[in-house]
């Protein structure tokens, strides 16, 4: 029987409290009163990873395993340390159970007895209880530390102060780092200046060599803009400066995973609370001079002038060195997309300006939108792409490669057999050298077995596109008849929908669609899709 445990802690401090290393001691030890000795293979972890969701990246290895058939049971300690939400403790029982691999708990053996399936339930409510009650009550006590003026309201200091080591969230202990404060200072002072802007500043910290605050080469107008606009360099420590938000803006559905798309909106003044002081930096009326010029520079930005209308704003990128474009028009009335990195560099975070040439607007326009409308009008071409991504067509190389090597052994070992047992079928071979050799055979075809389904549960994460061709049928049909007679405020929306990004390069133009395969699909912006459709997206180019 292949065993593996599942081991898991909350928070950083049980780590360091070895709580997890008492529960593979408990675990070891009941396998070694069974007789059965365990692998590291077998050893899956998450340290300081929470049960209230199922992103670890322990649990995902458990379960790439169990899906692959490598693996019998799995033995954990509780019901907690697998979930402690009881609805993700059935989707993962029943999970397992699909793939023949059974879950035993030490501290209650469970059996398919109503009883104990009844108790399961219990303790699985008890342990989501207790995690909201947890989670409540830390939040509470946070929260009046913080009006109380014992905490700090952050656990990485601002640019320019430092934290006491040993208290870093006191603060008493807070002090300015004189290096650093002098750059805020003159930060300020240039900002104030007639031709001040963030740019202005990015050239100026470039021209230093002076690094960001998380270490990169060159600041952004993001970071400057949060370090001009946060009141702490005033001496005061506020909270309840911003609130967290469902994304707004389009995020891309074939951007990298990462964490959770979501914006920040910003209190009025009259909302903050006021926790404590700091050392201060910069006096309340220079705060308050900055703060007039942002939002006067930020009212009359280029980004904010509509007098123009543009098909692909904010969707168009160049193919040379991948940063976004940005729509121009000329004095003379000619409107191009430029590459944003020819255009200003360093917010491109790139040492020279790229060469690419400048992208006729109007041409580019009536391209993407004529390949679009003969997209919607043979909707073929989309069911062509997926039957060849439901192929595997489109996985990487080296899972093909690995893939077709692996039918090519599993063909050679059931050859191999076949002669095999010719042989001892005409008496070429004696029986106990015919048992001796197939088994040998049989051990590695069950190895390459499992490879193959291993690979097999990869390649069906990224080609898990079945009976999704009539969803995609029925919406090009409900909405060719409107391509003609289109507006451009509808032709806009159609392309936001449709069109994910347009990558120019030597003339040559690439279109990545991402299609709706749900009419539900139709209003949800690409920032707020399951983690698991970027996995499954369709390009067609």
């Amino acid at each position: 029987m292949k065993t593996a445990i599942y081991l898991r802690v909350s928070t950083n401090r049980q780590t360091q409290a070895q709580t997890i290393e008492q529960q593979m001691e408990r675990l070891r030890k009941h396998l070694e009163l069974q007789g059965e000795a365990l692998s590291a293979d077998n050893i899956f972890r998450d340290d300081g990873y929470s049960g209230a969701n199922l992103n670890r990246p322990g649990l995902d290895r458990l379960r790439d395993r169990v899906k692959g058939g490598l693996l019998d049971r799995v033995l954990l300690t509780s019901p907690d340390r697998l979930a402690r939400n009881y609805v993700h403790q059935m989707v993962l029982v029943e999970e397992w159970e699909r793939c023949g691999c059974r879950v035993e708990f030490l501290d209650r053996p469970m059996s398919q007895d109503p009883h104990d399936q009844l108790l399961l339930q219990i303790r699985g409510a008890v342990a989501e209880y207790e995690r909201v009650l947890i989670a409540e009550r830390m939040r509470r006590g946070r929260q009046m530390k913080l009006k109380a003026g014992a905490l700090l309201p952050w656990t990485i200091p601002p640019y320019g102060y430092r934290s006491a080591p040993d208290c870093p969230r006191d603060p008493s202990g807070v002090q300015i780092e004189p290096g650093e404060g002098a750059i805020v200072r003159e930060l300020f002072a240039r900002y104030l200046e007639n031709k001040g802007t963030l740019l202005s500043l990015a050239k100026h910290l470039w021209q230093l060599r002076l690094p960001s605050p998380r270490g990169n080469q060159r600041w952004s107008a993001a970071s400057l803009r949060g370090l001009l606009i946060n009141p702490v360099y005033t001496g005061k420590l506020y909270i309840g400066r911003s609130r967290s938000r469902p994304a707004r803006i389009r995020r891309s559905a074939t951007h990298p995973l990462g964490n959770p798309a979501y914006g920040q909106d910003s209190t009025p003044a009259e909302a903050w609370i006021l926790i404590g002081t700091v050392p201060a930096l910069i006096s309340q009326e220079d705060f308050e001079r900055v703060q007039v010029k942002l939002a006067l520079n930020k009212k009359q930005a280029t980004r904010n002038n509509k007098r123009y209308s543009y098909l692909l704003r904010a969707l168009v990128s160049c193919g040379a060195c991948q940063s976004a474009c940005i729509a121009r028009t000329t004095n003379g009335g000619l409107r191009y997309y430029i590459c944003r990195c020819q255009a200003q560099p360093i917010y491109s975070q790139h040492d020279q300006r790229c060469r690419s040439r400048c992208i006729p607007a109007q041409q580019l326009d009536v391209l993407v939108w004529e390949d679009l409308c003969q997209l919607i009008i043979q909707p073929e071409y989309i069911l062509d792409a997926l039957q060849r991504a439901r192929g595997g067509q489109w996985l990487p190389q080296h899972l093909q490669c690995r893939k077709q090597t692996m039918s090519k052994a599993q063909a050679g070992i059931s050859q191999h057999l076949e002669r095999l047992t010719e042989a001892y079928l005409m008496a070429i071979i004696p029986m106990a050298e015919y048992q001796r050799r197939r088994s040998e055979l049989e051990q590695k075809s069950q190895a390459l077995e499992a490879q193959m389904k291993e690979l097999e549960a990869q390649v069906n994460r990224q080609a898990e596109l079945v009976q999704l061709g009539s969803s995609i049928e029925d919406f090009c049909r409900r909405i060719q008849a409107g391509l003609v007679n289109a507006t451009f405020d509808q032709k806009r929306a159609m392309v936001e929908l449709l069109v994910d990004r347009v990558l120019v390069a030597e003339g040559e133009v690439e279109i990545r669609y991402v299609v709706p395969t749900h009419p539900n699909s139709e209003k949800v912006r690409f920032c707020h899709l399951r983690k698991d459709y970027f996995d499954d997206v369709v390009q067609v180019g």
